[in-house]
């Protein structure tokens, strides 16, 4: 059999010739210009978008804006530490309309988009994959910190496949600084972050530099800390559902003559106040070099991410690993003795490469290539030094899009995008085998007219090749989407448009090759090889823009899937686990995504804005079931006094309760949020250096997350103060 070293050897050799090349062609293609750094600057913003309340956006190189995207929203520095809880990606996008969160646990935490999470859901690092295996299971952390990030942007709408077919729900593009793309205005350029809170008694802090070296070199290191212990719940850890089953279990274990066991199920249902094994601890570290060469730039970056924290198991299951159960010692995290600690220790290495080319006033005005590489493990430990399975998986992901000159009419990107994953699992849970997955894709986005009435089309082709070499089984699928989307601007400062989108999705290694126990969905899961090609067709309108002094933004979308891929519960038991088996049927999407912000008062110095918020999504298969963890109608409301030196926010947060639910799932109860908090500006020559004091979930409510796998048992934070403190000079 192939060794993992040999196999791994051709990646790293083309990661470094595709590198090399990268490096050493780039600068000699770049058309040099004066090296004018505040022209550079005016450039960067002007080329950034800016949605209908003047946040950044990403958009495809050379649109004036892209309503392709109707759904996209940004959360800058001072949204990211306002909202700031567990330092999970998931958790931290959760108040923005149209998102939800896997809240597996306090250490693993991915975003739910327009209902979809996992293979349908691109998390990005800058344009290109985190690289890590989070897509694949929701215990899988994903692997970015988001203290050490300049901005998230959460996108929506059918122009997001650009990205990728797995964004058929949408993506989460993270901007860093790890590759500096401009020359500091000063000598060094420093940003620090240092958090705690009451909760989970964690403490965190973060910190990067900035070094100009020369005229048109810059120099960046970054690093991260945080440390957790258990998350303080304000209630039963349980569900009343789960909570009842397990006192009827120890009823029955006590008229079996069993008085220990049934002590151990009335314990675990009244198991209040905090959430055993969920403590973690986390720590990165990242250095990049820019090149800024006229109105072209270069850069690279290496970057190291680790990460310890608690696999919380469902109180009662009975699996063990090899179908058996065994004994252990106790363990110092909290769990009784004859319970496993299920912990997982995951490491990424990461190289990055950057090049921004200016072409001159030809057909293109710009290159722009993006490379990555990811070497990642994790390991899943049921006890001390006891490795129960081992994931692998190093890929390489490089995009390259050229941009058009505008003539005034057309303006546009074209690209191609390669991508190659090699996934090794070893152990008594790796229940997907090793595989290979090599995907090529081209694109293009366009934009014509420049009156009230505008047209944008889209449209990506993508061959994916998924080969699992244990089994000698080789998949190969073709896809290819495509969007159009008319948009009207008769009205001075709103924005009116419609977008129509077709949609295709090749079926993942897991979906296609699982078979054996997998404790995190709680599942025997069993994939199939003979998945076709997921379809959808999408239909979107939305109005954004200025109301007054005020914005607002209202989407509504509808997409029908053809083979929607799906888990389903079978009945059947195995390792005395359900089996769940991947099926494929047709399903219907339709969701509402509304948010308003108006400034009640403003006399200048002062202003008292309402943030209203709203997110709504239901969906079903065609046989009148509803499809599994859909998140329930969620409100926002807030009041926000803001003057030079404070900003004064109370929030109140309400999610319906959910009983539309498959066969499998147990309802969820309604529950409300209420947050306030302070941020205060000392310096009145730099806004950039905040003070906050925040206090979420002021009524201990012990609210769940309905997309969640782990709901029945792993409730929300409980209440919790947290201090901060965020610098930038």
């Amino acid at each position: 059999m192939i060794s993992r070293k040999t196999r791994l050897a051709p990646s790293r050799l083309a990661l470094a010739t595709v590198l090399g090349l990268a490096v050493g062609a780039c600068p000699a293609l770049a058309q040099t210009a004066p090296a004018d750094t505040e022209a550079q600057v005016e450039d960067d913003l002007h080329n950034r978008q800016t949605d209908g309340q003047g946040n950044i956006i990403v958009s495809a190189s050379g649109l004036k804006e892209l309503d392709l995207l109707a759904g996209t929203s940004v959360l800058e520095a001072r949204e990211i530490q306002r909202d700031m809880v567990n330092g999970q990606l998931g958790d931290l996008l959760t108040k923005i309309p149209g998102v939800s969160s896997t809240s597996f646990a306090p250490g693993s935490s991915r975003p739910v988009l327009r209902g979809q999470q996992g293979e349908r859901v691109r998390v990005l690092i800058d344009g290109v994959g985190t690289a890590d295996v989070s897509n694949t299971s929701v215990d899988h952390a994903t692997s970015i910190d988001p203290i050490t990030v300049e901005r998230i942007e959460v996108l929506r709408g059918p122009a997001v496949l650009l990205y990728g077919s797995q964004a058929i729900g949408g993506a989460v593009n993270v901007i860093d600084k790890r590759i500096p793309t401009r020359m500091p205005d000063e000598d060094f350029h420093f940003d620090g972050f240092a958090g705690v809170d009451s909760a989970s008694n964690m403490r965190t802090g973060a910190a990067s530099l900035d070094v100009g070296i020369g005229s048109n070199l810059v120099f960046h290191v970054d690093g991260s800390w945080r440390e957790t212990g258990n998350m303080d719940i304000g209630g039963f850890q349980l569900s009343p559902e789960l909570r009842a089953e397990l006192l009827e279990e120890a009823a029955e274990k006590d008229a079996d003559g069993e008085p220990d066991e049934a002590a151990e199920f009335r314990e675990a249902a009244g198991q209040r106040g905090f959430v055993p094994n969920s403590d973690m601890r986390s720590w990165t570290v990242n250095a990049g070099l820019g090149l800024i060469l006229g109105e072209s730039t270069f850069g690279a970056a290496i970057g190291f991410y680790d990460t310890n924290y608690g696999v919380i198991k469902r109180p009662g299951l009975k699996h063990e690993h090899g179908g058996e159960e065994e004994e252990h010692e106790g363990e110092d995290h909290g769990e009784e003795e004859g319970e496993e600690n299920v912990r997982i220790d995951l490491q990424q290495f990461r190289a990055d490469f950057k090049g921004d080319i200016f072409l001159g006033d030809g057909a293109f005005e710009r290159l722009k290539v993006r490379v990555g590489y990811s070497d990642y493990t994790h390991t899943e430990f049921e006890g001390p030094g006891e490795v129960g399975t081992v994931f692998e998986s190093t890929s390489v992901e490089a995009r390259a899009e050229l941009v058009q000159n505008a003539d005034g009419m057309l303006r546009g990107a074209t690209g191609i995008q390669y991508l190659h994953r090699d996934f090794f699992a070893v152990g008594e849970e790796a229940y997907v085998p090793p595989n290979l997955t090599d995907q090529v894709a081209i694109f293009t986005l366009q934009e014509f007219g420049t009156g009230p009435v505008q047209i944008e089309a889209a449209a990506r082709a993508e061959f994916t090749d998924v080969e699992a070499q244990t089994l000698g089984i080789a998949r190969d699928y073709e896809t290819f989407s495509g969007a159009l989307g008319v948009v009207y601007q008769g009205i001075e400062g709103i924005r009116i448009g419609i977008n129509g989108s077709r949609a295709e999705r090749a079926p993942s290694a897991e979906e296609l090759f699982s078979d054996g126990p997998h404790i995190a969905t709680q599942a025997f899961e069993i994939g199939d090889i003979d998945l076709r090609t997921e379809r959808a067709w999408g239909l979107e309108a939305y109005a954004r823009g200025t109301l007054g002094a005020g914005t607002f933004n209202l989407t509504v979308f509808k997409q029908w899937f053809d083979n929607y891929i799906f888990l389903n519960e079978t009945g059947l038991e195995e390792d005395d686990l359900p089996v769940f088996e991947y099926l494929q049927q047709d399903a219907d999407f339709f969701g509402i995504e509304a948010d308003l912000s108006y400034p009640v008062i403003d006399t200048g110095s002062f202003r008292l804005l309402t943030d209203l918020r709203a997110s709504y999504v239901e969906a079903e298969f065609a046989d009148g079931n509803a499809a599994p963890r859909i998140p329930p109608l969620s409100l926002l409301g807030a009041l926000e006094a803001q003057t030079q030196a404070f900003d004064v926010r109370g929030e109140v947060q309400w999610f319906d309760g959910q009983d539309r639910i498959t066969t499998f799932e147990t309802p969820t109860d309604s529950f409300t949020l209420v947050n306030a908090l302070v941020a205060w500006r000392p310096l009145t020559d730099n806004q950039n250096v905040t003070v906050q004091l925040a206090a979420d979930n002021i009524f201990d409510v012990n609210g769940r997350r309905h997309a969640s796998f782990t709901k029945d048992f792993v409730p929300l934070m409980g209440r919790n103060f947290r201090a901060s403190v965020r610098l930038s000079f």
